[in-house]
């Protein structure tokens, strides 16, 4: 059995950016959803009202239990919210549902990025799979074999991760459009507010990528004989 002190590091830098990235969504969004929208409206109301203005028909709201829990499904059109977001009059919750949206309309316009994204997630689950039984067995019995396997599968979830930053900050741009446009978010306060919780939900996508990126530079490094193991 080898100790590697540089991907102890590298784990332990990541872990710590993923917490942090978590840690300011969850506390922006626990701050922000106590401050109630001038417009009443609920999330689900905005992102009926955002399909609508967009003719999106074809798309169905529903709620759903969980914290953040908020996603879009692109292969059956379902928009699906958190019922505290499905429900909530609130900033955050106007925020995350017209977010949702954006990736909605991105999927009626074709957006190339969200293309390339659901075509790859067929083969970023196989690599997700792939990477335990070859990172936890192989690597140790047949590392000449193994390290090009890791080297390839992570570099698959790194470009996986690459493609997914413009999917969601041009969702974020979007929503903030829109809710500007159609005044569900009022000026000043409330539109700060909105921003403040998307803002740092990106952020969670720039830490996935960075810890991707650092592990399959890691990885690649090894393959190059850059890197020492120790005993």
């Amino acid at each position: 059995m080898y100790f590697d002190s540089h991907y102890l590091l590298l784990m332990l830098g990541t872990m710590a950016l993923s917490i942090l990235a978590s840690w300011r969504v969850k506390s922006a969004y626990a701050r922000y959803s106590q401050v109630p929208a001038r417009s009443g409206l609920t999330g689900a109301q905005i992102a009926q009202r955002i399909l609508d203005l967009n003719g999106i028909r074809d798309v169905v709201i529903k709620p759903t239990p969980g914290q953040l829990s908020d996603h879009y499904d692109p292969t059956n059109k379902l928009l699906v919210l958190s019922e505290a977001n499905y429900y909530g009059t609130n900033v955050a919750a106007l925020g995350v549902a017209a977010h949702e949206c954006g990736h909605a309309i991105q999927h009626q316009q074709l957006y190339a990025p969200l293309q390339w994204r659901m075509a790859a997630v067929g083969l970023t689950t196989m690599a997700g799979q792939i990477i335990p039984f070859v990172g936890m067995g192989l690597l140790w019995i047949a590392p000449k074999i193994a390290l090009p396997i890791l080297a390839l599968c992570f570099g698959i979830v790194m470009l996986f991760q690459l493609i997914t930053l413009p999917v969601e900050f041009d969702a974020t741009a979007r929503a903030k459009r829109v809710l500007a446009s159609t005044g569900a978010v009022a000026p000043g306060a409330e539109t700060a507010a909105m921003s403040q919780v998307l803002d740092a939900a990106a952020l969670t996508y720039v830490a996935a990528f960075i810890s991707a990126l650092g592990t399959f530079l890691y990885y690649v490094m090894l393959l190059m004989g850059g890197g020492q193991r120790e005993k």
